[in-house]
């Protein structure tokens, strides 16, 4: 495993594994033991997501030490604000048995997100999350809070991608020492992304399909990934990247790829911005 260090000097794998719309809790709980099992360290959830109990449960019954794991957990719009989001805190810790978090996000910047930035200072300082940062902050909302805040964000995770690749926004993270973290680095199969000519050739020439590719494309640029899959031999095939370096060329083939715009949605359409905010209600 390879692993970037953070801002604050916490070591954090730059492969991890997510389960975002993982709702079976059986078959999240079992995903997290399979991921773990195959030599994952890092599990991505959310309060959002409703299986953090799946994950602690897969973290209680797994033969790593804790200390050994990188979880990750996000504070939801619906707990926007320092008292709701210093409660969501607690309740994330309660209903994954952990004593402490590896990292907390922000997981959407809408509602008080300064108050709940505050209690997730205030978390990290008294130990109970390693590390903080944000989610889906595009760069004015990541330079305002990084320029006011007493603990500047760590991480920020961005919808990344071959088809997004966030170059612009990447430059500001740097500027800010915020590591860059990928969500959807498969863009949830969009664009026929498995079957991509370009990323399908390349692979050929390494033994490796579209999706190592793209992975490996993202980690050799300093993104750190978080792939989700429910099938055991996906979640083998996502870690196994590790053994194969793209070339200069190949790299800049899927640099060309880059349409610098969103597949989901943009916080710049007011229809978008109107719905997530209603979800925080």
């Amino acid at each position: 495993m390879e692993y970037v260090t953070l801002s604050n000097g916490v070591k954090m794998p730059i492969l991890g594994f997510g389960v975002y719309q993982i709702e079976d809790p059986e078959v999240c709980e079992q995903s997290v033991l399979t991921a773990i099992e195959t030599g994952y360290r890092m599990i991505d959830t959310a309060q959002a997501y409703g299986n953090e109990e799946a994950v602690g449960k897969a973290v209680a019954k797994c033969s790593v030490p804790r200390e050994e794991l990188f979880i990750i957990s996000k504070v939801w719009i619906s707990n926007g604000g320092y008292e709701k989001a210093k409660a969501s805190i607690d309740e994330s810790l309660k209903k994954m048995g952990l004593d402490y978090l590896d990292l907390m996000l922000i997981h959407q910047p809408f509602n008080d997100y300064y108050g709940s930035y505050r209690a997730m200072e205030e978390a990290y300082k008294e130990g109970k999350l390693r590390a903080i940062g944000v989610a889906n902050f595009y760069p004015d909302r990541l330079i305002d809070l990084c320029q006011f805040a007493e603990v500047t964000p760590m991480v920020n995770q961005v919808e990344t991608h071959v088809f997004q690749q966030q170059i612009k926004a990447r430059e500001i993270m740097d500027k800010y020492h915020v590591c860059h973290q990928s969500w959807g680095p498969f863009a949830e199969g969009r664009n026929d992304f498995f079957n991509n000519p370009i990323l399908t050739e390349i692979g050929e020439k390494y033994g490796k399909t579209a999706a190592q590719v793209a992975l490996r494309y993202l980690i050799q640029r300093g993104v750190v990934v978080i792939p989700k899959s429910v099938h055991k031999d996906r979640i083998e095939q996502n870690f196994n990247v590790f053994d194969f370096e793209l070339s200069a060329e190949d790299m800049d083939k899927i640099l060309a790829m880059d349409t610098g715009e969103s597949l989901f949605f943009s916080h710049y359409d007011p229809e978008t911005v109107e719905f997530l905010t209603s979800l925080g209600k």
